[in-house]
């Protein structure tokens, strides 16, 4: 009889990494931060399970982009009134909150239900290079 074997996350501890975004390209950079979120690089890779990973990445502000998407590229956000909508380029947005920048790439990678939510909230971006997870001893990871 085949067996399916399901692993527990309660063995599982959890593992700090740290990424350093300056000039690099925000795609990339997702891509990979997603799918280490989600936990694809580990043997013991479950769809439906969260794994006990967190990211912390720091340098948002100098993340950059190709072409002519610094003028083109548009967030736009709602407050829920009529009228209410806001729309921002990037180079104004990244000025403002360049962490924005990079959890709404980040988010739009991960899946659309309570596991993406959760997932979400182990990412966490910096602007420059401080950050209040020493103590969580990160380990650095250089993603391509």
């Amino acid at each position: 009889m085949n067996k399916t074997y399901v692993t527990s996350i309660k063995n599982d501890p959890h593992k700090w990494y740290i990424v350093d975004a300056y000039n690099r390209n925000l795609g990339r950079l997702s891509t990979e931060v997603a799918a280490i979120l989600r936990g694809k690089n580990k043997a013991t890779y479950m769809p439906h399970i969260s794994n006990n990973t967190y990211i912390i990445i720091i340098n948002a502000e100098h993340i950059i982009i190709t072409g002519k998407k610094d003028k083109q590229k548009l967030y736009k956000r709602h407050s829920g009134y009529p009228g209410g909508l806001k729309v921002e380029n990037f180079t104004s947005l990244q000025h403002r909150l360049p962490e924005r920048i990079v959890e709404k790439s980040i988010k739009g990678m991960l899946p659309k239900n309570s596991l993406g939510k959760q997932l979400f909230s182990q990412l966490k971006v910096y602007r420059n290079k401080t950050h209040p997870h020493s103590a969580q001893q990160p380990e650095q990871i250089l993603v391509k």
